[in-house]
């Protein structure tokens, strides 16, 4: 008999959710030798990312809410990568 389990989410925490979103609007990068999530300062790409929290937010929480949760994200996200030394940021 083949049994159907039922779907997880793909994102666990709020916290993951506004990272990728953040990722998709181009706001944040990954550092391609260590992996640690980067700011890229780009105003356009941080208005993308608020408009998609905005109008698309996870199932059961707000659009003020997931507003609130990308800002809080790219508040922990530092412009450079804390393992790359000064001459080898990319």
């Amino acid at each position: 008999m083949l049994m159907f389990r039922e779907r997880r989410p793909a994102y666990r925490t709020i916290e993951g959710w506004a990272r990728s979103v953040l990722l998709e609007a181009g706001a944040i990068r990954e550092c391609e030798e260590h992996g640690w999530m980067q700011d890229r300062t780009d105003p356009h790409a941080r208005d993308r990312a608020f408009e998609i929290a905005r109008q698309h937010p996870p199932a059961g929480i707000s659009p003020e809410a997931a507003a609130a949760a990308v800002a809080e994200a790219l508040h922990g996200i530092g412009g450079t990568c804390p393992e790359c030394l000064p001459d080898e940021r990319h």
